[in-house]
């Protein structure tokens, strides 16, 4: 009787012990022992090209796979893959299993070899006098491709396509590849996509449709006569910027080419590219602005004609008078060169004040 309570306080005392023991503490050996199977575990080192290998994906194992340059995930992924009752009848089956990147896919391409026992055979080489077919399910095997006859690859379905040559998952990337181009246009484009070998080029050629596609010219909006609305018809111009530009015209005169949109304030340069393919300019439609006799309020309203410029010019035809050509005004230092180059077109040299 004084024995058993004797050792339930014995192991009290030295669970206690251990408890508070600040002198425990995880040895080197044991945090190495820790690192060293949390790298084996994570470790995901990849081979240099030069020691690629063929290999069969139905056969090929484990450590096969890692020296091929797979992650541990990624090979063991493969193993379950197959365990689950799946092969590899074709090349571009591997890129189908989840865990083999389209890259990876693309780099070991070349060295896949698909085992006699596993390829996918011709339809005209199966034999099916021994296979049950559950009509209820589907199947992978087709008793005969469809005869060919003309149609356009670009409305073709999966389904067609597996029924004119193609595997399923061959139909499905080429109409992946397809649709992420918008369209295949020519045979060459066909011919880039990696599933379409060159057998099945030549085979399909003669009967495929291409659109051709005529370049249309599209209707421009002439900028001096454009309304509001058909500004705001443009892409790239909302009803600001519409009313911006009819401003900017009205103080003009009227563009004489299309770039002068850039002047224009709340145009951006993205929207400037954008909006210069849908426009043109009718330089006659340009109203011009009598030197001479136009008041100063008026003259004041143009854009090239800063408030310095316009003092000179007012100030000299106060002078003289007038000009008759717009060399006499770079002679008398109103306009530089490319100021009178720029503005020439909005001036009107009159001889007698128009009625």
């Amino acid at each position: 009787m004084i024995v058993l309570p004797s050792l339930i306080f014995c192991a009290w005392v030295a669970r206690e012990a251990l408890r508070i023991d600040p002198s425990f503490e995880p040895t080197s050996t044991t945090t190495a022992q820790i690192d060293s199977a949390q790298r084996h575990t994570y470790a995901e080192e990849r081979v240099e090209p030069d020691s690629l290998f063929e290999f069969d994906p139905n056969t090929v194992d484990y450590h096969a796979l890692l020296r091929l340059g797979f992650k541990r995930n990624e090979a063991l992924g493969i193993i379950k893959y197959r365990a689950r009752g799946k092969r590899f009848e074709i090349k571009e089956d591997l890129a189908s299993c989840y865990t083999v990147s389209e890259e990876m896919y693309r780099r070991l391409e070349p060295y896949i070899v698909i085992g006699e026992e596993f390829a996918l055979r011709p339809f005209a080489q199966r034999d099916y006098s021994t296979r049950t077919f559950d009509s209820t399910r589907r199947t992978r095997y087709k008793r005969d491709t469809l005869p060919l006859v003309p149609f356009r690859l670009d409305t073709a379905s999966v389904g067609y396509l597996s029924q004119i040559g193609f595997s399923v998952r061959q139909a499905e990337v080429l109409v992946k590849y397809r649709d992420m181009r918008g369209g295949l246009r020519s045979i060459d484009e066909v011919a880039e996509c990696y599933v379409v070998s060159d057998e099945m080029i030549e085979r399909l050629q003669p009967y495929l449709i291409f659109e051709a596609k005529e370049p249309t010219t599209p209707t421009l909006l002439e900028l001096n006569r454009a309304d509001s609305a058909a500004l705001v018809a443009i892409r790239g111009i909302g009803a600001k910027t519409a009313a911006a530009i009819i401003d900017y015209r009205r103080r003009l005169g009227g563009f004489y080419r299309v770039e002068q949109l850039s002047e224009v304030r709340g145009i951006t340069e993205q929207n400037y590219e954008r909006i210069v393919q849908q426009i043109w300019c009718d330089s006659c439609e340009i109203q011009k602005i009598s030197v001479i006799f136009a008041p100063a309020e008026r003259l004041a309203e143009h854009p090239y004609l800063p408030p310095r410029t316009l003092r000179k010019l007012l100030k000299q035809r106060q002078l003289k008078g007038g000009w008759t050509t717009i060399e006499e005004m770079i002679d008398e230092k109103i306009f530089t060169v490319d100021e009178a180059a720029r503005i020439a077109p909005y001036l009107r040299f009159d001889v007698q004040q128009p009625e």
